[in-house]
């Protein structure tokens, strides 16, 4: 009989408490009725009755909810979409107000079917959040968007708070867990969102769990801080069905604060490291001390 691969039991660190408050409730109303989409749960987040319910924070996913990607690790469904909504914009900047967020972060499924890879209803979305919400700080997270120099350009142009773009796994393994996206294009997207305006912090995400070794996450480390982002966060890769990879390992409490201070020594200046840390979580609590460690540097 052929060997299956081991099923690894989920450990007692990563039980998650679910809350259904009024809070949760609203806001998934408000999404329904604004046909808005969130990654929250589009990708199965698991911290998504934390934000909802406790925090009231959540990260929308515009352009749709179809990604023209099949990455393994990722829920979001895959296809050829059909549709560009360019009042969609518009009605995130609404929902943003109505929520009172003070950050928000914006990120999209993959558009390879678009030329400007979505960049233009990017950029659209984070001018029309600030004409209604001034005071809101706003992180984009986009997809590489094949790389084209032009399409971030239209995007840095819009002046987000934070660039946010992952390198998701360490290099090894990024032919096995990404679709189309490369290790080296998201450093080379990263680095030149820097050159092209030095102000905006750039950020950068990366699962483990997948089959990486102690030593090719520190190898990822010295390659994003090679190209000045200042924070990264990790955490632990949760597989969200049957059809996808399958964790190798799951990582202790202490083994993330670990790799915290190795990525606080490196020089980033800021690292959230846990297993139930996502790019977008605490975002908010990112920013602010990215920027008091900007001003202690100075």
């Amino acid at each position: 009989m052929a060997n299956k691969e081991e099923h690894i039991r989920k450990p007692e660190w990563l039980k998650i408490k679910l809350n259904t408050n009024d809070n949760y409730k609203g806001l998934k109303k408000m999404m329904r009725e604004k046909k808005l989409h969130t990654v929250c749960e589009e990708a199965r987040c698991p911290n998504i009755h934390e934000c909802w319910a406790v925090r009231k924070t959540a990260t929308f996913m515009i352009l749709g909810d179809v990604c023209t990607r099949a990455c393994r690790f990722c829920a979001v469904k895959t296809g050829l979409p059909t549709e560009l909504d360019l009042q969609e914009p518009e009605r995130v900047a609404e929902s943003v107000e109505q929520m009172g967020l003070k950050h928000v972060v914006i990120t999209a499924v993959a558009r390879d079917d678009l030329k400007d890879g979505g960049a233009t209803v990017f950029a659209e979305t984070v001018r029309a959040i600030r004409r209604r919400n001034p005071f809101c700080s706003i992180e984009v997270l986009p997809s590489d968007m094949m790389g084209v120099e032009e399409n971030l350009q239209t995007l840095m142009d819009a002046k987000p708070d934070i660039m946010n773009h992952n390198i998701e796994t360490v290099r090894s393994l990024t032919p096995r867990v990404r679709a189309r996206a490369t290790y080296d294009r998201t450093l080379e997207f990263l680095r030149r969102a820097k050159e092209m305006n030095a102000a905006i912090p750039t950020k950068s995400s990366i699962m483990i769990g997948l089959g990486e070794t102690w030593e090719e996450i520190i190898e990822t480390f010295d390659d994003l801080r090679a190209n000045n982002v200042d924070i990264v966060t990790v955490g632990q890769y949760l597989q969200p069905t049957k059809k996808h990879l399958k964790v190798k390992k799951y990582y202790h409490p202490d083994e993330f604060a670990e790799l915290r201070k190795i990525a606080l020594s490196k020089g980033f200046k800021h690292c959230e490291a846990g297993p139930l840390v996502r790019s977008s979580y605490h975002a908010d609590e990112q920013v602010n001390a990215a920027a008091k460690a900007t001003q202690a540097q100075a």
